[in-house]
């Protein structure tokens, strides 16, 4: 018969006023600790499925113009500076 045991370890976690108070009534409504509320919560996230987080989209402006100055290389971070300054 195998036997399993979980170790358990006190952490300091530091959340807002708000959110520590809601999390103290949720567990107080649901008959729990509020170690337990917070342990199930971080289950139920770590969990679920992984959905990256969504990109905003931007839409690059552009303006009119010759394009570059000749000579100037955009792969050339130190040459680009010394023309601005120029």
């Amino acid at each position: 018969m195998s036997h399993y045991y979980h170790m358990l370890m006190r952490t300091t976690i530091r959340l807002s006023d708000l959110l520590l108070k809601a999390a103290k009534q949720a567990a107080l409504e649901r008959n729990i600790s509020l170690t337990k509320l917070i342990e199930e919560a971080l289950q139920e996230k770590l969990s679920g499925p992984h959905r990256p987080s969504r990109k905003r989209s931007f839409q690059l402006v552009t303006v009119g113009g010759q394009g570059l100055q000749p000579g100037v290389d955009l792969d050339d971070s130190a040459a680009l500076l010394e023309t601005m300054d120029n």
